[in-house]
Parts: C-alpha cells; sequence; structure tokens
C-alpha cells in the first residue's frame, strides 16, 4: 500500500496543494533496522564469502564448466544478499541524509560487507589469469554457463590493468575511508545547505527550483544565493573534488589507464571511439542547436542577453501552473499504454505498492533517480517532485528507469545490470513518448510552442550540457594530474566550456562559476554524463524507426530492454537497422532536436 504524509501536501510549491505524494514502502526489502532478517542475512553473508573462497580460491582455472557454473551461481547469490542490504542502508539514507542514526546504519553495514567480502577479491583475478585458450573452451562446453559470457567478457576486459592479489585486497579494505567516504561527505554538505530568498529558507531543490520560476526576478534571486552558499562552502568542494580525481589518478597510474575517462569506458562496454565520435559531433554541433535555441529565447523573453537564470525561464506565454500528483501520474501512464499496454502494467505498481517516493523533504538527497536494488526484488524511484512540467517529465524518465529494470531483472543479477551506455534508453524513451502524447493534445499553436521549447530546452539539457560536463571533467581530470586546483582553478575550467556550449545569447554573472559544486555526478560517477547524450542521441534514432512504422517495433524494444547487459550495443542496436559506431548516426539523432528547432523559427515568421 502506497503511504502518504500530509506533510507533502504543500511542500515547497508555494502552498498550492499537488495533492498527496508517495513514499517508499521499504518493506518489501526488509521489515526494519532491527529486524531478524538483516541478522540472517548478514551471517550467512560471512560464512558464504568465507566458504566461497575456502572452497575456490586457487582453483578456478582447474575447474569444469559444471563446477565453474556453480561457482557463478554461488557468487551471483552472494552479490545478491549483499545488494538487499545495501540497497535497504542507501535509500533509506538518502531519504534523511541529515540523520545520523541512518548514517550510521549504512555506514557499519557497510564496514561490515566490506570486510566479508575481502576474501572474494580473489575471483575477478584469477578468473582473468585464466588462459584464453581454456577460457574459450570452457565456455563452450556449456550453455548454461556460456550465458553467463558477456559480463565475464566485461570482467576479463580489466585483465590488463589489474594489481597484485594483495594490492587489491587492500584497495578493496581501503575504499570505506576512501571514496566512498568523500561521497558521504559530499552528499551529507549539500543536503545540510541551507539558502534564503525572500525571508524563506530552502533546501538545495526548493532553491534551485526557482530557476523555473516565471518571475525573473525570483530566478535571480534564488541564483545569486545559490551562489553565495556555494562560495561559502567552495573549499569543502573543492577538497573533495581534488581528493577523489588525485585518489582516481593514482589508481589510474598504478593499473595503466592511458586516459582518466578509460575505466568508465571499459566499464560501459564501449569503445574510446564511439564516446569520441558522440561528443565530436555534439560539440561541432552547439551552434546549429543551443546556440541558435537561445538566441530565440532572448527574443522570447525581450532580452539582449540571457543571464543563467534566464535558462530554464518558462516562456512568457507559458501557463504558472503546478501540475498535482494524481495528474502527473495519468499522463505518463496514458503515454506509455498507447505505446504498448504491457509498459504501462509494469509501471504501475510503482505507483500502487510503495516504490516512489516523491515529496521534497529537509535533509532528503536532491535530484532523482531509479534504483534496481537486486534482480529478486523491485526498482525503486526518488523523485523531488515539485509540480513543474519540467517534473513530469523526469517522472517519466525515472519511470523508464524503472520499466527497464523490471524486465532486465529476468537475466539474474549478474546479467541485468545494463552498461551505462544503454541504461538512458528506456527513460529517455519514456520521456519522448510523453511528450509526443502531450503534443499531439495541444489545443492552439501557443500551446505547441510551449511543448516544443520545452522539449528542446529539455533535449539541450540533456545533449549539449551534458557533453560540456564531460568536457569539464575532462579537463578537471587532466589539470589535477598536475597539481593541486584550487577553487578559482576549477571555477576557471567550468567557464571554459560554458560560454563554448550555450553560445553568444549568454552573459554570465560571476557568482555562477561556482555551480560546478552541486553536481553529483561528478562525484559518485566520473564520466557518467556522456550516458545522457548517449541515450538522448541512441532514443532520437531509435523514435525515428518507431515513427517509420517498423511492425515488430515494440516487440524488439521489449526485447532490448530484457536484454539488461547480456548483449553489446552493436548487437542490440542492429534489429533496429542502427549503429552506433557510424558518426552518421549521432548525426540521425541530433537533426531531430535542430528540426524542432527549425519549426520554433518557423512559428516567428
Amino acid at each position: 500500500m502506497t503511504k502518504h504524509s500530509p506533510l507533502f501536501d504543500a511542500n515547497a510549491s508555494g502552498g498550492k496543494s499537488l495533492g498527496p505524494l508517495p513514499e517508499w514502502d521499504l518493506t518489501d526489502l526488509y521489515p526494519s533496522t532491527d529486524c531478524a532478517e538483516i541478522k540472517r542475512d548478514i551471517d550467512w553473508l560471512e560464512a558464504a564469502c568465507a566458504s566461497f573462497a575456502a572452497d575456490y580460491e586457487g582453483k578456478l582455472a582447474t575447474l569444469s564448466a559444471i563446477d565453474l557454473l556453480d561457482a557463478i551461481k554461488r557468487y551471483e547469490q552472494i552479490d545478491i544478499i549483499a545488494g538487499r542490504l545495501m540497497s535497504f542502508a542507501g535509500l533509506r539514507y538518502y531519504q534523511i541524509t541529515t540523520d545520523p542514526d541512518r548514517a550510521k546504519f549504512m555506514s557499519d553495514l557497510q564496514d561490515k560487507i566490506t570486510v566479508y567480502t575481502t576474501p572474494l577479491v580473489f575471483w575477478s583475478l584469477e578468473f582473468n589469469r585464466i588462459e584464453d585458450e581454456r577460457y574459450t573452451q570452457v565456455m563452450s562446453e556449456n550453455a548454461d554457463l556460456a550465458r553467463y559470457r558477456p559480463v565475464l567478457d566485461r570482467m576479463r576486459a580489466m585483465k590488463p590493468y589489474q594489481l597484485s592479489d594483495e594490492l587489491e585486497k587492500f584497495l578493496h579494505d581501503q575504499s570505506v575511508v576512501g571514496a566512498a567516504a568523500w561521497n558521504r561527505l559530499f552528499d551529507e554538505t549539500i543536503a545540510g545547505l541551507t539558502f534564503e530568498v525572500d525571508g524563506e529558507e530552502l533546501n538545495i531543490e526548493g532553491t534551485l527550483d526557482l530557476l523555473s520560476e516565471q518571475k525573473r526576478e525570483r530566478r535571480e534571486a534564488g541564483s545569486r544565493e545559490l551562489a553565495r552558499v556555494f562560495e561559502k562552502n567552495v573549499k569543502t568542494f573543492a577538497r573533495v573534488h581534488n581528493t577523489l580525481a588525485k585518489e582516481k589518478e593514482i589508481e589510474d597510474r598504478w593499473r595503466g589507464f592511458e586516459t582518466a575517462q578509460m575505466s568508465r569506458h571499459l566499464s560501459n562496454h564501449v569503445e574510446p571511439a564511439v564516446v569520441e565520435a558522440l561528443r565530436n559531433a555534439v560539440v561541432e554541433a552547439y551552434p546549429r542547436l543551443s546556440h541558435r535555441y537561445y538566441r530565440l529565447k532572448a527574443k522570447w523573453l525581450g532580452l539582449e542577453k540571457l543571464q543563467v537564470w534566464d535558462r530554464n525561464a518558462p516562456l512568457p506565454m507559458e501557463a504558472d501552473r503546478l501540475v498535482g500528483w494524481e495528474e502527473a501520474e495519468k499522463v505518463v501512464m496514458e503515454a506509455y499504454a498507447a505505446f504498448d499496454p504491457r509498459m504501462a502494467e509494469i509501471a504501475e505498481p510503482f505507483f500502487k505498492k510503495g516504490w516512489i517516493d516523491a515529496g521534497v523533504k529537509p535533509g532528503k538527497a536532491p535530484g532523482a533517480f531509479a534504483h534496481p536494488t537486486v534482480s529478486t526484488v523491485h526498482p525503486y524511484v526518488m523523485l523531488n517532485y515539485l509540480g513543474k512540467p519540467r517534473d513530469v517529465m523526469t517522472l517519466a524518465h525515472e519511470l523508464g528507469h524503472g520499466v527497464h529494470q523490471v524486465l532486465a531483472a529476468g537475466q539474474g543479477e549478474l546479467l541485468s545490470s545494463t552498461p551505462l551506455t544503454l541504461a538512458e534508453t528506456a527513460s529517455v524513451f519514456g520521456e519522448m513518448l510523453t511528450f509526443r502524447k502531450l503534443l499531439s493534445e495541444a489545443k492552439s499553436k501557443t500551446e505547441r510552442k510551449v511543448l516544443l521549447a520545452g522539449k528542446v530546452e529539455d533535449m539541450i539539457n540533456t545533449v549539449v550540457r551534458q557533453i560540456a560536463f564531460y568536457d569539464f571533467e575532462c579537463k578537471l581530470h587532466a589539470a589535477r594530474r598536475q597539481g593541486e586546483l584550487t577553487p578559482e582553478d576549477i571555477n576557471a575550467l567550468w567557464m571554459s566550456v560554458q560560454g563554448e556550449s550555450l553560445g553568444d545569447a549568454f552573459e554570465f554573472f560571476d557568482g555562477y562559476k561556482t555551480f560546478w559544486a552541486y553536481i553529483p555526478h561528478f562525484v559518485h560517477s566520473p564520466f557518467y554524463v556522456y550516458a545522457y547524450a548517449f541515450g538522448d542521441g541512441l532514443v532520437n534514432a531509435l523514435y525515428a524507426a518507431y515513427e517509420e512504422g517498423d511492425a515488430d517495433f515494440q516487440e524488439k524494444y521489449f526485447d532490448m530492454l530484457k536484454a539488461g547487459g547480456s548483449k553489446h550495443h552493436k548487437e542490440l542496436l542492429a534489429p533496429f537497422g542502427l549503429d552506433a559506431s557510424d558518426p552518421a548516426f549521432w548525426s540521425k539523432g541530433l537533426s531531430m532536436i535542430e528540426g524542432m528547432i527549425d519549426e520554433l523559427e518557423k512559428m516567428e515568421d
């Protein structure tokens, strides 16, 4: 049963009710923090890790196909139990990151799991030392074993970069006071920030929300207050980035990675040349996309130059209204059902069974995500829903992730995880379905213009902004290799990509230089951001195929989502006649954005 709290009804919405907003029911993971099931699973995990190491360490190269399959299944079960425990602790923590009890529960559990799983470090190291000939032979002897080959091949791709067993165990043990600790410091610092605008105290989500207010003075006030608070805390954020970038540089150097991005490309199972083709296509298109669109927007707003607080401003003719939760659910579910009723059926439990946490609450982590938990449970979606039209698109986006994760779970724990390059496919496709539904129902030229402009802005934020983020990260990690970076150094790197990506329609007030500080992807998942642009380009190409009337499109689409991480992007896209390694592929995706800007320009005639 979905839980509701009256606390959320008017929360951060200017006193206007959004209706009851759902809250997570985490009991599908565990009933409570002190339940017998948690103790049972912790005890089981400790024993299972020890017995796994005792049974297999030093023997992987000599195992038969059947014995190796048994080992993989045991390893998978360990992964499920550890993942279930950490999902429960992590989701509770993200609900109120400022709660010391939740933070302690998560930290203590993380410490235990790290200690218990240290004996498993041998697994990937020893597996990667199996000779290629022997590996190929044993994989050919059992079809059930061969099913795991995609994830095993990805693991073996790390073979040239792995360290000694002793060093790998040290890194595993040390991780809880390394990157994980700095991630937690970042999360708690961000969640604990308070902002004051016009006498009202807000958290970061409420303040960022002001940047899409109709009144320009409110947007400016929000931007200047963000700048003030970020500047006040900039030394902490610079320390987090310096430490994480240096830690990454040290590990990359020891492993022999040629670039800071290389480990991300390997884990994504994507060739660096494909990412480079995407990045170059987007940068080359900046003048045709963002530069052109923002000049139009400046004209609509009656401004000579845009400021950063105008980037996400609603258009003057846009109705300044809030979308209640019930209406948001109806819009997204109808769009999903119109594409295929199965999609809406998969999405329905998210709304009915407490799989979504939507309200903005003190201490809650900012942003939005869909967490798959483990393949034997179900995903959970987190939002900070404030009733803006963009929040409806965020719901469509994260619900798309959730549907994808439910479908991929059939692959089992090890094969269900989708590489980041394809992880954004269902989410961006869900947004596109919702947008197309709204566009088809537009009752006037003005309404169509507002919808088109909103979609173009979302796509620019997904493609242009994320590639600019990627370039910033590349510059930051390259610069950190030369020495410690001051806050001013990081500010300069941030500003170096802003003008290039947004264009000559913009001026940048001085305080904008610190806005790198709040972006969580830079901290939690270095170089993740290009996955958004990859997903958007891929979905634009996919949607074009759908509009061309492929009678089997829905079946092919569901097969792609069900595949999870069991196939390479080339295999998954081949049924649609698409190939991400072809530079023309990215041009096709970008041309859809250009076409929408063309239509907006024609409306000016």
